[in-house]
């Protein structure tokens, strides 16, 4: 069995750390650059991108940053879930394939993995824009898309 879990819809979402950590670089950087969050694109690989624009102005290494925040948040915003990640060990101990996939930036989804207890369950993790196709591509055929908790805790284990 081969799947691509959405992280996001299955094991944790990550969208209200990186909504508070917008909130955070932009009263934090505001006299050096100003930052509207609302009006970033709702895909984060495209937001990744306009926030490179972004700091150029002078902020800098805003990945950094958010690699920071969400290490200090994470606890509060992510709580692993005991159902999921037993059908995640599950579905591993039986030799299927897991790659999960989200829109998020490499570091923010990175740190998720392991907060949510999921990174050993994992073969790899697809992140930015384009995630999900590439999750697909490192699958081949056959493989199966699971886009929320209660179609993997569906799944034969």
């Amino acid at each position: 069995m081969k799947l691509a879990i959405d992280l996001d819809a299955v094991v944790g979402d990550t969208r209200r750390l990186w909504e508070a950590w917008l909130d955070d670089a932009a009263r934090r950087f505001r006299t050096i650059a100003p930052l509207e969050p609302a009006s970033l694109p709702r895909d984060r690989g495209e937001a990744a991108e306009a926030l490179d624009r972004w700091a150029a102005a002078g902020v800098g290494d805003w990945r950094g940053a958010l690699e920071r925040f969400a290490a200090d948040h994470a606890p509060l915003y992510l709580r692993p879930d005991p159902q999921v990640n037993a059908a995640l060990r599950a579905l591993a101990a039986r030799g299927a394939t897991l790659i999960a996939f989200t829109d998020a930036p490499d570091t923010l989804a990175r740190l998720a993995v392991a907060q949510l207890g999921a990174a050993r369950a994992l073969e790899a993790l697809e992140s930015a824009s384009g995630a999900l196709g590439r999750a697909l591509e490192r699958l081949g055929d056959g493989a199966v898309v699971v886009g929320s908790r209660e179609e993997l805790l569906r799944l034969p284990l």
